[in-house]
Parts: structure tokens; C-alpha cells; sequence
């Protein structure tokens, strides 16, 4: 009856019971972490972790993860507690057993230990339990003194599948042993089978070869399914890690151009393809050659010297244009960046294109990166096609010397007729690959390229540094104090503040004003941590923000730029993208309070109407109304608002300001606006002028100053 009682619980779409058994093991391993901070940016669905996602989850609080399939009596009390997983879809802790019963701790009350007979446990048991320790992590100071390597974003990733290259190198062995079939087979046919006409044994040659062709058909098919679905794996692994990199970029290390931006992202492919397409399988055959050459040395030994001259002479010319090859691949690189850039560029801006009538400069940067880009990708064509042009030309001429030295040694009786044409056939299989790794000169300068791009991306600055610890607040009362702050945005060449003290109470209403470019955004953005100061701190709550993980401030801290940036989807969708846990009691009354439902109601669709992409299917004031329910919904309790009526009519501001007034009862605001009509909003009033602070005080008593003179802001 427990069980099922607390089945009608778990089964709640507002609980997450992985989630919850995980908030359980942080506490009793002493690690100290919101829920924020473990699935901020976790691809969840349906608002569950799901055990896809759980070692992922796990990892953000330290914490080593391993699921295993297993009874419950093989669980040893060594590694107790363990979460286990029951068929109901949900989740609980075992924290020890007996012959007979099990203490549990649930989700739902996760400080009560409930005893449960064993027998009645094994019945709601799905079969997989989960092992969670806490990661041994050595201090960065030791690791630079011991230079203890951590693994590689990319090659850390390749090492993990080494069993399956270590595999797939082993059966490249056996297809090039099978290789040897063919030219040993039409030796012994016409050294033995043609003079003694031995049709007998022409037969069991043949049935032999023909067993050999199968088993090495089987192991390359073997082989390329291994090395697909080992590339699918890695794709999978390493472009989450790419995207989950970029998105939790520092927005002093954003791309300044997002077009080149993603330019250097889409280049993975190359890396991703040159590491598991049939490149790898050229360079894992690469080797191989020797055994050719072994081969062609018991036929006869002098007939070595061919193979011997031609394959370095082969590599040679490869190793010499690697360097021109380079030089191309660079500018190509770069130019493929910029065309992608200015395609990007033009589209998000095409309205403005239009408006302007700037076609022609739109055009003219088009075409200028298009030339440049095909001039450089011609030179790099031209050098790639002569490595194989040469690589074959030196194949060609091998197979003639081959011919050549080998009627030589037949007429001295050092070798016979089968021997020559198996040396024949063998030379060009030992030439063969080493002609292919030539001319994969060109894909290899390319990976290296692109390779050092993506590395370039992975080494910018995070929020959420995986080496850090941060202080858990899930609540912030609202304090906010700015200590000698002075910021510069990294494209600037000057302070956009300057040494700028202040501090809000909590539950204060502030308004920030000053002319254009005296600094008033930048102060809601250092707030919500999306900039860190180069001097001074800010704090809240009387911690510096440095100390608090991205995902705790931006759940207390609701933001409304003051440009809206929408998504392709719904208008629900587009109002729940950073709060999936919101409900829809929360979803209304944001929506109300912002002005959303007003135009939602008169849709055929309501919430589900299609904004459209960048929200183009709207207006500019619809578009700040969805900003603004979006940052009410998750009732926070400090709100930052930059000009948050500037696109509206004056009819929804006056209703917006009666809503808000209710909402921001015991909630700390700062009004960033131009407006005096939003002024009724706050009691209090900042003045910015070229970054600095020139007034702080009584709303009436700052506005006064300025009506008379006093200030001097201009």
C-alpha cells in the first residue's frame, strides 16, 4: 500500500524524481548544489532529467555515475546508498538492507527513511540501480605543479572508444593477410597448375580464394559498421559538447561575428569525417604495406628495390606539398568563414538591406568574399590534384620497373613467371596505400584547420566552470551593492563605468536614468551576471556574484532587455523557454500582468500561435510584452527592466504600471528608462553620466535638481 501510495505521487508532472533522488545524494555526500546548477542546459524532456541524462546531471555536482543492470541482492553494502529505479518510472534510495526488508528514502520526503519488505520492493524494482560516489578532483594548483593531464574535449573522447579501433586495427590485419590471397593464388596457378595441367588443384586453389573473398567481405563489412557507428557515437558525444560549450560562453569571449561563428562549428564535419569515414581506414591500412613488401621478398628479394624507391618518392612529394597546401587550406578557411559571415549578416538584416537600398554594398562584400575564397580553393585544388596525379604517375612507373627487373630475373632462373605477375600485383597493393595517405594531404591539413578552430572555441571562458565551486542560493532577499565597479565591453576602448558605488535594499524600487551611453544597461547586465566587472565587485545579498553559479541569479533575477529576441515556435513555447517548470497558473498570470493575454485572446490559436522567427509575425510592443512575461513568471525577486514599455502604446503602459505596481510589493526593482511616465514606479532615482554616478537620492528630490540645473549631464 506505501508503494502505491507513493506511485500517485512520483507519477506528478511537477516532480522530477531522478532529479530529487540526486538532490538527496549532494546532501548526504556533503556536496552543495541547487537544482538550477545541475540541469541548467540539460536537453530535458517533459521537465525530467531522465537516466539519459542523470551522468550528465551527476557530473555537475562531482559525482561519478555508473548504471547497472542487477538484482537487488547482488547490491553489496559497500557501495549503499544506491539509487534504484522502479517500474513506475520513478525513483528512491535504498540506504541499507536486510535478509528482510530495505529502509528507503523517497523523493517526496527525502528525510523520512521508510522501511519496506524486501519482497515488496522486487516487485517494483525495473532491474537497474545506480552507483554515485564522489569524484576524487586533485587541486589546479597540483595539477600544474605534477602537470596531471585531464582529458582532452576531443581526444578524450576518441580515447573512450579505443577498445573498438583497437578491434577494428586487428581485423585490418587479417583483410590484409586475406589481400595476399590473390597474387599467391595466380602464382601458384601459373608456376604449378598451367605446366603440370593440375586441374585438381586449381579447384581447391580456387574454393580457398573463394573462402578467403568471403571472410574478408565479412570483416570489412564488420569493419565499416564498427567504424559507423563508433562515428555516429563520437558525433553524437563530441557536438553536444560543442554546442553545450557555446552556449555557456562568457559574453566577453562572443564571437564578435556570428556567421564565421558558425562557420568554425559546421568545420567539426571535416574532423568528424576524416576520423571515421574511409580516411581512417586508409591511414589504419597504411601500415600494412610492409607486409607487401615482406611478401614480394620471399618471392624474390631483389624485387623489393621497386617498392623500396617508389613509396618514398611517394611520400616524399606528399610531405613537400603539405606546406603549399597549408597556405591554401588557410586563406580558404578563413575566406569560407568570412562569405559565411556576410551571408548571415545580410539575411538577419535583409529588411534593413531593403529599407536602405544597400543591395549593392550587400553584393559587392558577397561577391569580393566568393572571389577571394574560389582563388585560394583553386591553388588548393591544384596542389591536392598533383599529389594524386604524381602519387600515380610513380604507381605506373613502379609497375613497369617491376616488369622490367622481373623478366631480368627470370631469365637468369631467380624467379619464375607466376612470381612476376604476383610481384606485379603485390607492388602496386604495397604502393597502393601509401599513394591514397598522399593524397589525403589536403583532408588532413583541412581537420588540422578546422581541429584548431574548434580547439580555439573550447579554450574561451565559461559561466558555469566545471573546476569551480560556487556558493548554492536558491534565494536572494534582494540586496544589491556595486563596490568600485568599473567595466569595459571587450570591443570598447573605454570604461562604460567608472568606479561606480551604490547599493539598493531589498524591496526598494530605483530608477536608473542618464543620456545615451552613460552606462544605465550595462548595470542591470553586470547584475544578472552576464558581464563580470575588471574592477570592483557587485553583490548581492552580500555575496559577490562570482561566488553564486549562473543558474541561481538568473532564477532570482527576472531581465527584460531591451531588445526581445523570439524564437521559431508557439507563443507558449516561446514564453516557457527558460522556465519549463512553470505551470500554467504561472503562465497566465505573467501573461496577464505583461499584457500578453490581451492580443493572445484574440488569436484562433491563442497560446499556441506561431510568433514566427526572431517574433517577425509580431509588433515591437507585442514582442516586449512576451519580454516581460517572461521574466515574471518565475515570480523573482529582484526584476531589472531596460525601457520595458519603450515600444508600447500608452494605453497598455498605463495598464502594464497598474499590474506591476501590484506584483512589485516586497520585490527590489530597477527601472532602466528614458520614460518620466514609468517614474511613478519608484521612489528612489539614479543618475549615470559618462559612467559614473552624479546623483543618488529621493526620486523628488534628484528630479528636482535636474529641472533647475544643478546636475550637470550634458
Amino acid at each position: 500500500m506505501l508503494l502505491d501510495e507513493r506511485e500517485v505521487v512520483a507519477n506528478m508532472a511537477s516532480t522530477d524524481p531522478l532529479l530529487e533522488c540526486l538532490m538527496i545524494f549532494c546532501r548526504l555526500l556533503g556536496v552543495s548544489k541547487s537544482k538550477d546548477q545541475l540541469i541548467a542546459g540539460l536537453p530535458m524532456e517533459g521537465n525530467r532529467i531522465g537516466i539519459n541524462l542523470l551522468p550528465r546531471a551527476a557530473a555537475r555536482a562531482g559525482l561519478a555515475c555508473k548504471i547497472i543492470q542487477g538484482d537487488l541482492g547482488q547490491i553489496s553494502q559497500l557501495v549503499q546508498p544506491t539509487l534504484l529505479l522502479t517500474q513506475d518510472n520513478s525513483a528512491c534510495i535504498l540506504v541499507r538492507k536486510t535478509a528482510e526488508e530495505a529502509i528507503l528514502l523517497f523523493p517526496e520526503d527525502p528525510q523520512m527513511e521508510v522501511a519496506v519488505p524486501l519482497a515488496e520492493l522486487q516487485k517494483s524494482y525495473a532491474g537497474y540501480y545506480v552507483l554515485l560516489k564522489k569524484e576524487y578532483r586533485s587541486d589546479k594548483s597540483n595539477r600544474e605543479i605534477y602537470q596531471v593531464k585531464t582529458d582532452h574535449w576531443f581526444w578524450g573522447t576518441i580515447k573512450r572508444y579505443k577498445p573498438i579501433y583497437r578491434d577494428v586495427l586487428i581485423g585490418s590485419l587479417f583483410i590484409n593477410l586475406l589481400a595476399l590471397v590473390s597474387p599467391l593464388f595466380t602464382m601458384n596457378v601459373y608456376d604449378r597448375v598451367v605446366p603440370n595441367q593440375a586441374f585438381d588443384t586449381l579447384w581447391v586453389l580456387a574454393l580457398g580464394v573463394g573462402i578467403a573473398y568471403s571472410m574478408d567481405f565479412i570483416l570489412k563489412s564488420v569493419r565499416a559498421h564498427f567504424l559507423e557507428v563508433t562515428g555516429k557515437k563520437i558525433d553524437v558525444v563530441l557536438s553536444s559538447k560543442l554546442f553545450e560549450h557555446t552556449l555557456n560562453l562568457k559574453m566577453k569571449a562572443k564571437p564578435h561575428s556570428v556567421g564565421s561563428y558558425a562557420s568554425n562549428l559546421r568545420e567539426f564535419d571535416s574532423v568528424r569525417n576524416f576520423f571515421t569515414s574511409a580516411s581512417l581506414v586508409t591511414l589504419i591500412d597504411f601500415p600494412f604495406s610492409i607486409i607487401a613488401v615482406l611478401t614480394i621478398g620471399w618471392i624474390a628479394p631483389m624485387m623489393m628495390i621497386v617498392p623500396a624507391v617508389a613509396m618514398p618518392l611517394v611520400f616524399a612529394y606528399g610531405y613537400f606539398a603539405r606546406v603549399p597546401i597549408m597556405a591554401a587550406m588557410e586563406h580558404v578557411y578563413s575566406s569560407g568563414s568570412q562569405k559565411n559571415s556576410v551571408l548571415v549578416e545580410t539575411l538577419t538584416g535583409l529588411e534593413t538591406v531593403r529599407i536602405l537600398g544597400a543591395e549593392s554594398w550587400a553584393q559587392r562584400k558577397w561577391e569580393q568574399a566568393v572571389a577571394h575564397s574560389s582563388n585560394w580553393g583553386i591553388k588548393a585544388k591544384a596542389w591536392t590534384s598533383s599529389v594524386f596525379h604524381v602519387s600515380a604517375v610513380i604507381q605506373q612507373l613502379a609497375s613497369v620497373a617491376t616488369v622490367v627487373l622481373g623478366v631480368y630475373l627470370i631469365s637468369d632462373q631467380n624467379m619464375t613467371m607466376g612470381g612476376l605477375i604476383a610481384s606485379v600485383i603485390l607492388t602496386s597493393r604495397a604502393i597502393n596505400p601509401m599513394a591514397q595517405a598522399a593524397g589525403l594531404a589536403a583532408n588532413f591539413q583541412q581537420t588540422k584547420l578546422s581541429l584548431n578552430g574548434l580547439e580555439e572555441i573550447m579554450q574561451r571562458p565559461v559561466e558555469n566552470d566545471p573546476e569551480r565551486e560556487f556558493v548554492e542560493r536558491s534565494h536572494f532577499d534582494g540586496d544589491v551593492e556595486f563596490i568600485d565597479v568599473s567595466f569595459k565591453y571587450p570591443t570598447q576602448e573605454y570604461n562604460a563605468l567608472e568606479k561606480v558605488n551604490l547599493k539598493i535594499r531589498k524591496g526598494e524600487k530605483v530608477a536608473i536614468i542618464g543620456k545615451i551611453g552613460s552606462g544605465k544597461s550595462t548595470i542591470g547586465k553586470l547584475i544578472m551576471g552576464l558581464y563580470d566587472p575588471i574592477e570592483g565587485s557587485v553583490r548581492m545579498d552580500g555575496i559577490d556574484l562570482k561566488q553564486v553559479s549562473i543558474a541561481d541569479i538568473r532564477r532570482n533575477v527576472g531581465y527584460v532587455p531591451q531588445d526581445i529576441i523570439l524564437f521559431s515556435g508557439s507563443l507558449k513555447e516561446n514564453l516557457l523557454i527558460g522556465s519549463p517548470f512553470a505551470t500554467d497558473e504561472q503562465l497566465i498570470s505573467a501573461s496577464v500582468l505583461a499584457g500578453v493575454s490581451d492580443f493572445a485572446n484574440h488569436h484562433p490559436k491563442g497560446f499556441d500561435m506561431a510568433v514566427g522567427e526572431r517574433g517577425e509575425g509580431l509588433s515591437g510592443g507585442q514582442r516586449q510584452c512576451i519580454g516581460l512575461a517572461r521574466a515574471l513568471i518565475n515570480d523573482p525577486q529582484v526584476l531589472i527592466l531596460d525601457e520595458p514599455t519603450n515600444s508600447m502604446d500608452s494605453s497598455t503602459e498605463e495598464r502594464f504600471k497598474k499590474h506591476i505596481s501590484v506584483l512589485l510589493e516586497n520585490k527590489t526593482l530597477v527601472l532602466v528608462t528614458h520614460k518620466s511616465t514609468l517614474l511613478p514606479l519608484v521612489d528612489r532615482v539614479i543618475v549615470l553620466h559618462q559612467g559614473k554616478v552624479v546623483a543618488d537620492g529621493p526620486k523628488e528630490a534628484v528630479l528636482e535638481a535636474l529641472k533647475n540645473g544643478r546636475l550637470k549631464v550634458g
